[in-house]
């Protein structure tokens, strides 16, 4: 067994469902294959499309799962699906150098530029080491070793606002961490408290601590927001711990969405239960009354989650 980086574009050229599936042709077969039942990372490019023209991807790490098997795809010859378990978002995204730092190795050549060769392999087998960087990176908030300084007041807005509105340090100093290596770090990734600290963070960042229903954003003086992670098909019935299948709602709406009460159209228009809910709720709604969603396409709800959600937990 051995790690690995898997990219995918934010619009994917093949049949990706990164939360549940990756899609790749015959030639990484064998990288893919050696990565079977160890972790991997997912890697989005510069490119967002298949155009090779096209650009807007945010170039960082920005989750973890666990490859459990391949299977081969029936309708196109010499390709495969990775199917894949225990996907978690990193809180921070992390970009692929920072600094002088390549989180891989084999990013960086002599002269200290990028090795373009190297980058331009969609699949790529990395060191347990560099995992380790990159998993430490991207959850520093939620495994207490990263600090956070406030923005200096002239310094340009953050497309994806880190938890609780502060910038990120550079993570230069992580390679000093002591660690248990692969066990401490397997541990915390199949957590449970672990996994919902994650997942809470990742999704109140991208939604900036606000009420996905009600537009409402409340943070304490203590710079905890009131807004909580709702899962939107549920961790029991297998729904994954992905900012696509998570919703940032006040305390009411998580409550009512968990029973079914409320739920969310293909347009993102709010849909309610008939004759379950008070007046009030619909007065505390925002004013459309269609679902605030995070502006980068990427981060919103999947189709497939909110479908879910109408089809077996609405009860309207």
């Amino acid at each position: 067994m051995t790690k690995a980086v898997l990219t995918t574009k934010v619009t994917p050229v093949y049949d990706d469902l990164p939360e549940i599936r990756y899609h790749f042709p015959k030639s990484y077969l064998r990288q893919v294959s050696e990565a079977v039942g160890d972790w991997i990372v997912y890697y989005e490019p510069r490119r967002s499309t298949g155009d090779p023209s096209s650009s807007g991807g945010r170039q960082v790490y920005f989750a973890t799962a666990r490859v459990e098997h391949i299977i081969p795809d029936e309708s196109r010859p010499d390709h495969f699906y990775a199917e894949v378990s225990n996907y978690l978002p990193f809180v921070r995204p992390v970009p692929f150098k920072e600094g002088s730092l390549f989180y891989e190795g084999n990013l960086k050549k002599p002269d200290g530029s990028t090795n373009k060769g190297a980058f331009g392999r969609a699949v790529r087998n990395i060191k347990d080491s560099e995992f380790d960087l990159i998993w430490q990176a991207g959850f520093g908030h939620v495994i207490g070793i990263e600090e956070r300084t406030r923005p200096a007041p002239d310094a340009p807005e953050d497309p994806m606002p880190p938890l609780d509105g502060f910038h990120e340090t550079p993570l230069t100093f992580l390679s000093d961490v002591p660690f248990e290596q692969d066990r401490r770090i397997v541990e915390q990734l199949i957590s449970r408290p672990f996994r919902d600290r994650a997942f809470s963070a990742a999704v109140k960042s991208a939604y900036n601590d606000t009420c996905a229903m009600s537009g409402i954003k409340l943070i304490n003086g203590g710079g905890r927001s009131e807004a909580q992670a709702a899962h939107i098909r549920p961790v029991e019935h297998r729904g994954p711990d992905s900012i696509r299948n998570g919703l940032a709602l006040s305390g009411t709406f998580h409550w009512i969405f968990d029973r079914g009460l409320v739920s969310i159209d293909e347009d993102y228009t709010l849909l309610l239960a008939k004759d379950r809910l008070p007046d009030t709720i619909g007065r505390l709604l925002i004013g459309d009354r269609r679902l605030i969603v995070p502006e980068r396409a990427e981060l919103r709800p999947h189709p497939k989650f909110l479908d879910y959600h109408r089809r077996e937990i609405f009860k309207g």
